[in-house]
């Protein structure tokens, strides 16, 4: 598949730019600012806020006020991960990563909702270092119970590998174990997160500055 073009983003240099989010990507984030060169700060917050709608309006808004209060412009990396995000983002005069989540900006729409149809869910490599505490403290102790919520919506699990990630089999497989579901592996670029994070530059550098 053709890589799309991506957006021009022009550097200010009297308007610092800082990209607040999820943490789950940080990685992938970080490779791409250095790659092409953008000059981005970043601010990650934890990777397991969208299970708790509170934490994450909370966090991303006192990250956003911070930024604000030193003169900092904002853009946020989130998908719709919290039913106020776009109250947050006008609250703030700012813009976000496009797509639904961040699977999404990983993979495209298309490749995303094919495994989804198939039942897939989709696990990260900072979700499956981090699984089974982070699970049993949404879900609760009972194994039973957290595997009859998992069976409810999907069928497999989908590893993810990025040319960032690091080696995780071990804990995936673990994370598959835990909630009972077929494992499989993908492998992808980043092509697509980069289009996603090169749109979200250019639009809030074209913003007109705040006095």
């Amino acid at each position: 598949m053709k890589a799309a073009l991506l957006p021009v983003v022009a550097e200010v240099a009297e308007r610092p730019l800082v990209m607040v989010g999820c943490g789950i990507l940080h990685k992938e984030v970080d490779f791409l600012l250095r790659k092409n060169g953008w000059k981005v700060a970043t601010q990650f917050l934890d990777s397991a806020l969208h299970n708790y709608l509170d934490k994450l309006s909370n966090q991303l808004n006192a990250a956003l006020e911070a930024d604000e209060s030193e003169g900092r412009e904002a853009v946020v990396f989130y998908g719709s991960c919290h039913p106020l995000m776009e109250r947050i983002l006008q609250q703030h005069h700012t813009v976000r990563t496009r797509g639904q989540n961040c699977i999404v900006m990983l993979l495209g729409y298309d490749r995303f909702m094919a495994d989804l149809a198939r039942g897939a869910y989709f696990l990260l490599e900072d979700w499956a270092l981090t699984w089974e505490p982070m699970i049993t403290e949404c879900f609760g102790n009972n194994p039973a119970v957290v595997r009859e919520i998992f069976h409810s919506s999907h069928k497999l699990m989908i590893a993810i590998r990025t040319p960032c990630s690091g080696e995780f089999t071990a804990a995936a497989e673990a994370a598959a174990r835990f909630v009972d579901l077929p494992l499989e592996w993908m492998d992808v670029d980043l092509a697509h997160l980069e289009s996603v994070l090169a749109d979200a530059i250019a639009r809030k550098r074209q913003e007109p500055a705040r006095g």
